[in-house]
């Protein structure tokens, strides 16, 4: 990881605009401050497609398409601590469905939290983890006669351009067979006073997180970022959905890292990109899935209608 991790600062902060890429916000700081990010009033994310799973299990476990006679695999895809899948992973053990759970996540340590947790509380629960980017993983889904069903939760797909969706949305639909199923789960397009504040919140954990990856770096990397010096700085763009979170220089200033031997120029209000929250339409979902096999079954939302989780079928 440090090699690759060295790599990407390199190529980011060489870049103009510069950026980082937001997988690196998960170590285990990172972990701890999202998780609290997911408990704040203004993050409604978490609680509206919380909402989903524990109100209309029933109805999501029938739009999956399994029976309980046939074994299949449930992949989630950036599995996080699982509080969502909680609820369907319980229901469906006590259906009696035959499967087999596949959480994937790029954190080792949230993926042993998860599988311990699940492991106390789900004791019947057939559970194989998979460590890494999930990207790369999707590559190494076993071939398999299972039916599978993937989970791609929490609006991770948000986190990609349009166009990098689409490419992921046309691989993910090659590594399954018709019949298979994808639930994903997406942020609607919503007003600014709703989804900034999900971004910057008041008292400033989203911050903190974010120039967390500015602290990694000094601590993997040998990099030498005076934070004071740096500031959280989201946007959000209400007329095509998209939030845009950046960390941006508070003063004319040259940061040092020495695991890329490179001394890196920030201008004053020089800003690096590190992670988009793209926000959807059923119209967006569509076009980005309109060269693949894939095709919308069942739409879900909350009772606010802040968020979807789109069933989908490989055709």
């Amino acid at each position: 990881m440090s090699d690759e991790f060295a790599n990407d600062v390199a190529d980011g902060l060489g870049a103009a605009p510069k950026t980082l890429p937001s997988k690196y916000f998960y170590d285990a700081a990172g972990d701890d401050l999202f998780i609290q990010i997911m408990d704040l009033p203004e993050y409604y994310l978490t609680r509206a497609e919380m909402e989903i799973f524990r109100e209309q299990t029933d109805s999501l476990i029938k739009a999956l398409g399994q029976s309980p006679e046939k074994p299949f695999e449930l992949v989630e895809l950036g599995a996080g601590d699982g509080q969502k899948t909680f609820h369907l992973l319980k229901k469906l053990l006590s259906d009696g469905y035959n499967f087999t759970y596949v959480p994937v996540d790029i954190s080792a340590n949230v993926l042993e939290h998860l599988k311990n947790h699940l492991t106390k509380e789900l004791p019947d629960l057939k559970i194989r983890i998979e460590q890494g980017d999930y990207f790369k993983r999707l590559k190494g889904l076993q071939e398999t006669a299972q039916p599978r069903v993937i989970l791609y939760l929490g609006s991770n797909l948000g986190n990609l351009t349009d166009e990098k969706s689409k490419a992921f949305m046309e691989k993910l639909s090659r590594r399954l067979t018709p019949g298979d199923r994808l639930v994903l789960g997406v942020d609607k397009k919503k007003s600014a006073d709703i989804v900034l504040p999900a971004y910057n919140d008041s008292k400033g954990v989203t911050a903190a997180f974010n120039l967390n990856l500015l602290k990694r770096i000094n601590s993997e990397l040998g990099g030498e970022f005076d934070l004071a010096q740096f500031r959280h700085a989201p946007e959000y763009d209400e007329e095509n959905g998209i939030a845009i979170s950046y960390i941006e220089s508070l003063a004319d200033q040259d940061v040092e890292i020495k695991a890329i031997d490179q001394l890196i120029h920030f201008a004053k209000g020089e800003k690096i990109k590190v992670e988009i929250s793209r926000k959807y339409d059923l119209p967006i979902i569509r076009n980005i899935i309109a060269d693949t096999p894939f095709e919308i079954e069942t739409v879900f939302q909350d009772s606010q209608e802040h968020f979807f989780d789109i069933v989908l079928l490989r055709n």
